[in-house]
Formats: C-alpha cells, sequence, structure tokens
C-alpha cells in the first residue's frame, strides 16, 4: 500500500520527531511520531467509545468488552495473545475511560510487526464466546468489590453522581453488580459491532519506526473493514448539554479509620481555552507540595496525610475538585480549611508568585510527561481523537505562560465561587452534613 494523498506531516518540532497522519479507506486514522534515538515502539489503538456512550442498561459494557477483547480471536487464544508480547520483554494492555477506550502495546523496534498483528487481531476478529463472558463476568464482579473495598476511589464517584445526576457522565465507568450481572453476551457483542468502526479508531504509534511502515501493517490487518473509501472518520465529540442540577452532598455511611471528602463543582470543557488558565489555577491551589491546600492543611496542621484538587474535561463539560483523607473527628476543620481557602482565591485570586510557580509546575509536567514513548504515542493519539489536531508542545507552552493574574481571578471567581457539591465517605450520617453544618464549617 503507498502513502496517498491523505498523508501528511502534522508537526517537525523541536521536542519530538516528525509526526504524520494519514487517512486510510473506511476513515481509519493512523498517526505516528518518528523518534530514531529510541529503540521502543508504543503501539496504541484509541477508540472513540466510553462509558458515556452506553445505555443504563448497558453501563459497565465498554469496560466489560476492553476485558473481553483479550480472551482470544480466530486465530489466537488468551493465553497466545499475551504470550506474544511477553515472549519479547514487551507489555500489553488497555483502559477504559469515560470518552474512549484505548488498548496499546510497547515492544522493541523490531517487534513492532508482531506488536500490531497481535492488537489489531484482537480488535477485528474477537470471538467474545459465551464462556469466555461468564468468566469476566466474575473478574469484573471481583473488580467492582476491590473498587468498593477503597473509600478513597469510591468517594470520587459518590461526588461525580452528585455533581452529574443521572447523566452518563455521573455513572462509574466499571459499571455496577446490577449490569454487570445481568448484561448478555448479545449485547456486549453487538455494542462491540456497532461501535468498534474504522472511523472511531485511530492508530498511534511512536518510538522508532517509519510511518508508511505502519500505514502498511495497519492496512493489511484491517483490510477487510477498509472497503469504503468515501467514509470520513468521526468527528471529533461535541456532546450534548450536561445538566446543570443543584448542589448535592452525597454521604455513604462506612465504619473507616479514616474520612474522606471531595468538594467542588463544574470545570470547564476541553475545547474552551480557559483550560490552560485553569490548569495554572489548579498547580498552585492543589498540584503540589508548594499547594495553598497542601501547605496549610498538611504542612502547617498535619490534619491529613492526602489532599489535592484536580480538573478533568470532557467534551461539553468538566470538574474541578478537592480531595481530602483525614480522621472522622476533623472532617469539620478539613472541610472549613478547603472552603475557606476556595473562596478567599475566588475572590481575591492568587498572587504574581502563585501563578508564577503554577506556570512552571504545569509547563514542567507537560515536557517531563513527553519523556517516554508512551506518554507521545498517547499525546497524539489523544489529540487526534479528541481534538483533531495536535497542538505544538511550543504552542502549549506558550498558551501557559500567556495566562495573567487577572485571567486566573476570572476563572477562580466563576469556577470556586460556585455552590459546590460534596461527596463523603466514612462513619457518619446524612444529617452530620446538613446545611447547617455546612455553614458552620465555611465559618
Amino acid at each position: 500500500m503507498s502513502l496517498g494523498p491523505q498523508t501528511r506531516t502534522l508537526s517537525e518540532g523541536r521536542y519530538g520527531g516528525t509526526v504524520r497522519r494519514t487517512v486510510l479507506p473506511g476513515g481509519l486514522r493512523v498517526i505516528t511520531e518518528a523518534l530514531p534515538a529510541v529503540r521502543s515502539v508504543s503501539f496504541g489503538i484509541w477508540v472513540g467509545i466510553g462509558s458515556r456512550d452506553e445505555t443504563p442498561v448497558l453501563a459497565g459494557s465498554s469496560h466489560f468488552l476492553e476485558h473481553l477483547l483479550f480472551k482470544g480471536t480466530q486465530r489466537r487464544d488468551a493465553l497466545e495473545i499475551s504470550s506474544a508480547i511477553e515472549a519479547v520483554g514487551g507489555e500489553t494492555n488497555a483502559f477504559t475511560a469515560k470518552e474512549y477506550t484505548c488498548y496499546y502495546a510497547r515492544v522493541l523496534d523490531a517487534d513492532l510487526p508482531m506488536a500490531t498483528d497481535v492488537v489489531c487481531d484482537m480488535l477485528t476478529s474477537s470471538l467474545i464466546t459465551p464462556e469466555d463472558v461468564e468468566i469476566e463476568r466474575g473478574v469484573i464482579l471481583e473488580e467492582i468489590s476491590m473498587h468498593d473495598d477503597d473509600p478513597g476511589d469510591v468517594v470520587h464517584d459518590l461526588f461525580t453522581g452528585a455533581l452529574f445526576g443521572g447523566h452518563p457522565l455521573g455513572r462509574p465507568v466499571i459499571g455496577t453488580v446490577d449490569t454487570i450481572t445481568t448484561m448478555t453476551r448479545d449485547q456486549i457483542h453487538g455494542f462491540y459491532r456497532d461501535r468498534y468502526t474504522p472511523g472511531n479508531l485511530v492508530v498511534a504509534a511512536a518510538g522508532n519506526l517509519d510511518h508508511e511502515q505502519v500505514v502498511n501493517l495497519i492496512g493489511t490487518a484491517f483490510a477487510s473493514q477498509l472497503t469504503d473509501p468515501a467514509a470520513e472518520p468521526s468527528r471529533p465529540r461535541d456532546g450534548g448539554t450536561v445538566p446543570l442540577l443543584a448542589p448535592a452532598t452525597v454521604v455513604q455511611a462506612k465504619d473507616t479509620e479514616q474520612a474522606h471528602i471531595v468538594l467542588g463543582g463544574r470545570g470547564v470543557h476541553r475545547h474552551d481555552d480557559r483550560r490552560f488558565t485553569l490548569g495554572v489555577l489548579n498547580q498552585a491551589l492543589g498540584g503540589g507540595m508548594s499547594s495553598r491546600l497542601f501547605q496549610e492543611i498538611r504542612e502547617k496542621r498535619g490534619l491529613a496525610y492526602s489532599v489535592y484538587s484536580y480538573n478533568t474535561q470532557y467534551a461539553d463539560g468538566g470538574v474541578v475538585g478537592v480531595y481530602a483523607g483525614c480522621a472522622p473527628g476533623r472532617v469539620a476543620e478539613v472541610l472549613g480549611l478547603v472552603r475557606e481557602e476556595l473562596a478567599e482565591v475566588a475572590v481575591k485570586g492568587l498572587t504574581e508568585d502563585e501563578v508564577a510557580r503554577g506556570k512552571g509546575m504545569l509547563k514542567g509536567s507537560t515536557v517531563l510527561g513527553l519523556e517516554d514513548t508512551g506518554s507521545r504515542m498517547s499525546r497524539i493519539g489523544k489529540g487526534e481523537l479528541l481534538y483533531g489536531d495536535l497542538l505544538e508542545v511550543d504552542d502549549l507552552l506558550a498558551r501557559i505562560d500567556a495566562v495573567s493574574v487577572d485571567d486566573v481571578r476570572s476563572v477562580a471567581s466563576e469556577l470556586l465561587g460556585q455552590p459546590m457539591s460534596l461527596g463523603v465517605i466514612g462513619p457518619f450520617d446524612d444529617h452530620d452534613f446538613s446545611q447547617d453544618f455546612s455553614e458552620a464549617v465555611a465559618r
């Protein structure tokens, strides 16, 4: 297969090698970053389908399918899939998120043809037998039990559910015991058949590779599906309208040694230019040991071991939140301090020094995070799938540098000053977090 007119060079930046993109018949996209100085290649297939694309009855089906694709194809059983990669010292895995799923492998450069064959075989020819569905049903139910035993994880689900309510973004990616127990093989296979189409896929690879070779390998592996030369790639998700709910408090009573809280509200969507400003704000507020929350709650008072802020962007919305884990008897004090810090930043913004430090933290983590082929593969794959474009690293750093103190104050006023939802796990009752209690700790 020769490279046709749909191949173009996207980048030749100083922070990496040449990035090229080819669109194959059927709308399948192949994007690579050539890094001649390394001896490995990270290869991934990104599917623009995640848990938010499921109906309530099929909640958890994307993650269920992720498990099943490793169970066997017409050419390989589960052992042959894993042993093919591990026999050459490589690794393969997958993960499911709310808006996408990724299957990936990392191998020596010489083993790229084998790795692409294995992973593509999984994506195109999985059997999804009834027997495998029952085996993985048990595995996933155990995974849910393991997740439920970790209140530090569960509290984020509680908070997200309070924030988004019945919207798909408010559901856990893994599904529930009820949905996983009742889901049928035909339902999962139908989801696979209807959603895993060439236009919804992005193949990304980074490392010591040749773009044309990768395109040829992918063209061969997907040959039976690349039959429509007029088909176009799916457009980046623009989402729907996420309902704006009244702030809610959700408490899960559990006899734990440590209480877990998440306080937060709506953020910005991934196409909002203010995401760079929010990134700087987040770093200075609770992104490291020098952040306000860490200094006030852990360093000065020793009230918590773990305390941090975070922000997440989706196609049509986002989340800003603060997590803290502390002794149950200190929840009122910790929650009060968190509210005080958020209120102060909402009114006054950050100092010039804090903004400068936030910029430095964000720029440093961005560049340092690109030191391996896996992170570079993720960058180009997600860029193509979620944005339909690739922002140069220099451009990204320039956007961060352009954030001003006034920008931060404006975003902080809007996002940190909004009424917030609260998720709590610990030895509490709902009345412990009544409106009167919340007002008391806020003072």
